[in-house]
């Protein structure tokens, strides 16, 4: 009798204040063609006060866990929220060792790491040597290594660059044009949510029963973190985000793009320090520095009805910079196929997704009102007779990191 055996994935999406982790079961013949519903979810938010760490954990078949924990160390956390897979209501496995990877999403990989690899000693060096390009995120991503180590031993654990898929970048596109000893210290466009931006291309090609190596796309991932990326035959050929994530689109609390010469002006003539300046560009601009409001574009939203001038304006700016991005990756693609919208902006905000259609009626993209307003998940939201299809899409960069641990175990 033939029995199927299956690979347990464990996936750690470490952020600045958080940490989220899925555990799936894939059988090992074949990867599913979408997204199966993970076995166990858990998240750990350390956003609330010092000290504290907010878990909540569910199981697939829908039990929850929600706790406090005071004291210890994220490391200590981590492993509480780990112990729930095989412990208590939300036991959906015997005992720990029976995850067979585990996977990381880490958001810089410079230049030496473009690939998804096995984590070493030297991709942990890398890793820590970097945390200065990506300061609110590879620190975490190597606590969550260090803590899995200490959890599960020696299971092997996989590294996949949020990076990576943008290193298809031709040099046009990802060389700044400074001086060029820039480029020999390595100081060039990385672009990131390439773990976003490459499967959502993957899937708009599922969805359009299309071979993911043809078609233009422009993929819009709008969060509290936005960045847009032009896809030519499935590879990433231009990018909003840069060195930094701090480049490119309007975003929550993130300035994007700004005139550099702000920048010198302030600490020449303001007295700002380069502490201040990083705080002020990071988490007090964009929309929550403009609108004085919030980051959240759903509060945004409720205190224009009321009628806030600040939050008003907030969203033209965030429209009109986004409309303008999109436009220069029309140029780098040479004509749109489909125009993709996802993460949490992308997915829920009809309103956003109108406006940034509306500006390209020109090109023959047309999009149905009706299917726009209901929340549509992986659909296609434009008229029968539009020029690009609208679609979108729930990103899935869990399943997407789980799939790429599968690929390299099985090589």
């Amino acid at each position: 009798m033939f029995l199927c055996c299956y690979m347990k994935i464990l996936v750690l999406n470490a952020g600045s204040s958080s940490q989220k982790s899925c555990l799936y079961k894939i059988a090992d013949e074949a990867l599913p063609t979408q997204a199966p519903q993970p076995l166990w979810e858990g998240k750990i938010n350390w956003t609330q006060e010092r000290g504290v760490a907010e878990i909540e954990v569910k199981t697939g078949k829908g039990a929850t866990l929600q706790e406090s924990i005071s004291g210890d160390s994220p490391q200590a956390h981590l492993t509480y929220m780990l112990h729930t897979l095989s412990y208590g209501t939300t036991k959906v496995i015997d005992q720990l060792s029976e995850i067979d990877v585990v996977g990381h999403r880490i958001v810089h990989g410079g230049q030496d790491y473009r690939d998804t690899v096995i984590i070493t000693e030297d991709v942990k060096n890398a890793i820590t040597r970097l945390s200065n390009l990506a300061p609110a995120h590879n620190p975490a991503a190597l606590s969550g290594i260090e803590g899995i180590e200490k959890t599960l031993g020696d299971v092997p654990q996989v590294a996949v660059f949020d990076t990576g898929f943008h290193a298809t970048l031709p040099d046009a596109a990802a060389i700044y044009p400074g001086p060029y000893e820039w480029v020999e210290e390595g100081i060039r466009r990385y672009g990131f949510h390439g773990i976003s931006h490459q499967y959502c291309s993957q899937r708009a090609a599922q969805i359009l029963g299309q071979d993911v190596a043809s078609g233009r796309l422009i993929i819009c991932h709008l969060g509290n973190g936005c960045s847009l990326a032009a896809i030519k035959n499935g590879r990433s050929i231009d990018t909003t985000m840069g060195f930094t994530p701090l480049e490119g689109l309007m975003m929550g609390s993130r300035s994007g793009s700004v005139d550099p010469g702000i920048l010198i002006y302030l600490l020449r003539y303001c007295n700002y320090s380069v502490e201040r300046l990083d705080h002020i560009l990071n988490k007090a601009s964009g929309l929550k520095g403009i609108s004085g409001v919030s980051s959240d574009m759903r509060e945004l939203r409720a205190a224009i009805a009321q009628g806030n001038s600040r939050a008003q304006l907030a969203w033209d700016i965030y429209v009109h910079r986004l409309r303008s991005s999109m436009g220069a990756m029309l140029t780098s693609l040479g004509g749109l196929d489909a125009l993709v919208f996802t993460a949490g902006v992308g997915e829920h905000s009809p309103e956003i997704r109108q406006a940034a259609c509306e500006a390209f009626g020109f090109l023959g993209l047309k999009i149905d009102f009706e299917k726009n307003q209901q929340q549509p998940v992986d659909e296609d939201i434009s008229t029968p007779d539009s020029a690009v299809r609208v679609l979108v899409i729930h990103t899935q960069e869990d399943w997407a990191i789980a799939k790429q641990c599968w690929q390299l175990l099985k090589q």
